[in-house]
């Protein structure tokens, strides 16, 4: 599999290569943003990790950039703490987020994790097994497409994996915990808002009513649902 690395920190982005090529990675590292733009467009990657806080151009731009026409997971690296920094990576369509320092071996973790979150959610199964259609919404878990009213919506791997388990258990309430540790495969805190924006960028493309969502509701105290 191939990574994306781009951090201007020399020494994280030295380190980072080190631990994911002791896992067999296929990793391109590079120190500036600006020269990771043309890989970006001529190789097909599983997975970017980028710097937030870089030089001519910060780690959100160029995730931004990427989202613009690929799906592969994307992990954020920064040193702010701030929840409003965590809140703007995930609103623009990354998957994770991991503050320094960090542990080397838990960014490992992470990333075989989404990896992993995204080879699951495309296993070829049975056609009926991987195909969701109701309402105007077909989300294909197979080939990774989903349409609404036949406009297709462009949905990062934690978008699709959300949408895919509230369509696959619709009518039924799914708590934020449930869907967290679902999705990400880790502990849920009572303090983490990840889910919830991951469902209000949902809900934008999906071009929802806001306040009065047609398709994923709010159950206030629990969790969300999709009416079948």
């Amino acid at each position: 599999m191939k990574i994306l690395v781009v951090d201007d920190e020399k020494e994280i982005a030295d380190l980072v290569e080190l631990y994911l090529s002791n896992e067999n990675y296929t990793v391109y590292k590079f120190y500036h943003p600006l020269d990771a733009l043309d890989c970006i467009q001529k190789e097909d990657f599983d997975l970017a990790i980028l710097d937030v806080m870089m030089p001519e151009m910060d780690g959100f731009s160029l995730c931004k950039i990427i989202r613009e026409s690929f799906h592969y997971p994307v992990i954020m690296l920064t040193a702010k703490v701030e929840d409003i920094d965590k809140i703007t990576g995930l609103t623009i369509g990354a998957d994770d987020y991991v503050t320094k320092p960090f542990n080397p071996l838990e960014l490992v973790a992470r990333v075989k994790a989404q990896l992993r979150r995204v080879t699951k959610y495309n296993e070829p199964t049975k056609q009926n097994q991987d195909i969701i259609d109701f309402a105007g919404l077909i989300i294909n878990r197979e080939t990774h497409e989903c349409t609404l009213n036949e406009r297709p919506l462009s949905l990062t791997p934690t978008e699709f994996s959300i949408l895919w388990i509230l369509c696959e258990n619709r009518g039924k309430v799914i708590s934020s915990e449930e869907l967290f540790e679902k999705v990400w495969q880790e502990k849920y805190l009572k303090s983490n808002n990840t889910v919830m924006v991951h469902i209000r960028h949902l809900r934008e493309k999906m071009q929802e009513p806001v306040g009065k969502p047609k398709f994923i509701k709010t159950v206030w105290g629990v969790g969300y649902k999709i009416e079948a």
